[in-house]
């Protein structure tokens, strides 16, 4: 995760990433030992960071999570120390056939082989040779009976070639205390020429001591921190730093008094940021009519949160304290009561000879809740009317045909039928003008139909107006999944989306010249400088000059 780390003492005294700033990665000495905290590389690697000490720690340390985002865990380890624990220096430096604390045994004793491998004599020079003192592995001493003496070994052979130091490796820094090791080399005894190592016996080949090189200090230098996350998430803000000024020295980075570096110019602490331009509410209906005719009652409009490149976004985009009113009482005044009328039904109740035609009637004070009849009065309007549809005789009346197949094989289509005006004479029909049966309810030759679901189809709104009128624009439409019964769905072919975004009025601006706007004086170039284009009167005494400026500005603003 993103989150970090931090060591410091039980006093207070931070160590690591103090002061809510991120240390680099590097060597940091405290509680008594030195801490190595590593942070691996944040794209290429998925590891987290860690530190690490050889102990043994001096004090309580406590260990904290500077929290960025949710933490999947954290891994630890330590060493209690112990009896009888061999030490790892220790073990380095032994040299073969030494105790190690107590547990390999050996009596003193005297082995003349040995003490000739400490020191060989020259018989040619009469000098010694100079080696180093060896022990052979499987070559320990053996135990010998207290009443039995030494036996006398023979005298080596003198060798004609040993072991000699040549010079010393490179230092291993070039400043702040580093380590080199001598060199050796097999050479001759008498001439000192280099030979091959396979002349000398390489037991007997001394063990490279480190020694101390480049002892003075490095100079210091600014240790510059991660920057902090940004204090906004949209619009201005700032963001921090940890800036020490730092000493290597011993192959450990200190952390020196601020005086000494400066002889370097010191980074800057804190910056401006900007993750995002803030979006911003738009109010994009006005308010609808209010839902009651009388009465208080409520109107809505439509608010969106709208990014910086014009898409609508989530309300959490936008601050909330801010967010216009989409919702607001209405009063449209007192009800009055008064009577509620339909129309009068088209149908006669009789199909010939005499009937009634009917209307619904009802006494209210909106168009809610109802009231008793007596609350409008006596006087209540009649619900029938008597109609006539002629004599019974040589009957008028339509007829329809069988409806034809569905227009689609699924989802929603439509089917037709003939419908004609018909006399039904005996035995016969005759067809008559549709005039003639405009008085009678015409059946539909038209209706809706449904064999069986299409499955989820791509639909679209219309293209909306171009965001540019030329040197092109964009506009955008919606596109929706949707299934059978028009809701949201996920089963669309994505291939066959149509597209939500298209170029449009790519053609070059041209400015419609207009051969009346012309200069009436020669110094319209000076009217401009002075931007007195903002006056009727210069405006029209210059008019081409300050047709230009405009047309020039108005391009430089759909550039940007």
């Amino acid at each position: 995760s993103s989150s970090s780390t931090a060591l410091r003492s039980r006093s207070g005294r931070s160590i690591i990433n103090g002061n809510w700033a991120i240390d680099r990665p590097g060597r940091y000495e405290g509680g008594g030992t030195m801490f190595t905290y590593k942070r691996p590389n944040e794209i290429s690697s998925t590891a987290g960071e860690s530190f690490l000490a050889d102990g043994p720690t001096n004090e309580v340390l406590d260990v904290y999570m500077i929290h960025q985002q949710p933490n999947p865990g954290i891994h630890y380890e330590y060493i209690i120390p112990g009896d009888n624990v061999i030490s790892p220096q220790l073990l380095a430096h032994r040299r073969p056939g030494e105790p190690l604390n107590g547990q390999l045994g050996m009596r003193e004793s005297t082995n003349h082989e040995d003490e000739d491998l400490h020191k060989e004599t020259d018989t040619l020079t009469g000098q010694s040779a100079g080696t180093f003192p060896v022990i052979q592995p499987g070559r320990f001493p053996s135990h010998q009976p207290e009443n039995q003496a030494p036996a006398v070994q023979p005298p080596r052979q003198n060798r004609e070639h040993n072991w000699k130091q040549i010079g010393k490796t490179e230092c291993t820094t070039t400043c702040g205390k580093g380590s080199q090791y001598p060199v050796f080399h097999c050479v001759n005894r008498i001439t000192h020429e280099e030979v091959s190592e396979s002349y000398c016996d390489s037991s007997t080949k001394p063990i490279p001591e480190e020694e101390a090189c480049n002892l003075f200090p490095c100079p210091a230098f600014w240790d510059i921190g991660e920057w902090s996350e940004c204090s906004k998430t949209c619009g201005l803000g700032m963001q921090h730093r940890q800036i020490l000024c730092r000493q290597m020295y011993a192959n450990r980075t200190l952390t020196v008094q601020q005086y000494r570096c400066h002889h370097l110019e010191k980074p800057e602490t804190t910056s401006t940021c900007q993750l995002k331009i803030c979006s911003e509410w738009q109010i994009k209906t006005e308010w609808t009519s209010c839902s009651v005719p009388c009465g208080v009652g409520q109107r809505t409009r439509d608010v969106k949160c709208v990014s910086n490149l014009g898409d609508i976004v989530d309300d959490e985009e936008c601050n909330m304290k801010l967010r216009p009113n989409d919702i607001e009482n209405c009063d449209m005044g007192p009800c009055a009561k008064s009577w509620f009328l339909t129309e009068w039904s088209d149908r006669c109740s009789a199909e010939c000879g005499d009937g009634v035609r009917t209307r619904s009637v009802v006494c209210m004070t909106n168009h809610v809740s109802s009231l008793p009849l007596e609350g409008c009065g006596n006087n209540r309007p009649f619900e029938t009317t008597p109609c006539n549809n002629g004599p019974c005789a040589g009957k008028v009346e339509w007829f329809a045909g069988c409806w034809t197949q569905c227009s689609t094989e699924c989802g929603s289509g439509t089917q037709q039928r003939e419908v004609i005006c018909v006399r039904k004479t005996e035995g016969n029909f005759d067809v008559l003008n549709p005039y003639e049966c405009s008085y009678l309810e015409k059946p539909p030759s038209q209706q809706s139909c449904y064999l069986k679901p299409c499955g989820s189809k791509w639909f679209h709104t219309e293209w909306s107006t171009c965001s540019k009128s030329c040197e092109g624009g964009f506009r955008v439409r919606e596109v929706r999944c949707l299934s059978d019964d028009m809701t949201a769905s996920t089963q669309c072919d994505p291939q066959l989306k149509p597209e939500e975004k298209e170029s449009c009025n790519t053609q070059d601006c041209t400015p419609e010249i207009d051969e009346n706007c012309k200069d009436k004086y020669y110094n319209c170039n000076v009217v401009v400088q002075a931007r007195l284009c903002v006056y009727t009167y210069y405006k029209t005494a210059c008019c081409a000059s300050c047709t230009r400026v405009a047309n020039r500005q108005s391009g430089f603003l759909g550039r940007r």
